[in-house]
């Protein structure tokens, strides 16, 4: 099992950015894939970008593609969700996750697939 913590979320004006961090504790983060998330109220919980363990694969869902960026320092302990020009439509609750694979290009999609969670930051975007 690992822990996680979120930070650097906020209120930013439509266009800007924010990075958001995700700090890892427990068992070795470098074999784990990490995702993140975002919930908006009212909505299902809804995938936004996953990297492998290696941090050579990397996914997004389309409506961020070109817009965020998914990295990790394996060091670190850390993986990042950088955001760029940020829409109102973006305005949720983020949460890492993290999931231990034997495969170290393996990405995860899917939130049921993932065992641990971090306890999510807020990131508002004003029109």
């Amino acid at each position: 099992q690992v822990q996680l913590v979120e930070s650097g979320g906020g209120l930013v004006q439509a266009g800007g950015s924010l990075r958001l961090s995700c700090a890892a504790s427990g068992r070795t983060f470098s074999s784990y894939a990490m995702g993140w998330f975002r919930q908006a109220p009212g909505k299902e919980r809804e995938f936004v970008a996953a990297i492998s363990w290696s941090g050579g694969s990397t996914y997004y869902t389309d409506s961020v593609k070109g817009r965020f960026t998914i990295s990790r320092d394996n060091a670190k302990n850390t993986v990042y969700l950088q955001m760029n020009s940020l829409k109102p439509e973006d305005t949720a609750v983020y949460y890492c996750a993290a999931v231990g694979l034997n495969e170290p290009t393996t990405i995860v999609v899917a939130p049921t697939l993932y065992d641990d969670w971090g306890q999510g930051t807020q990131v508002t975007v004003s029109s």
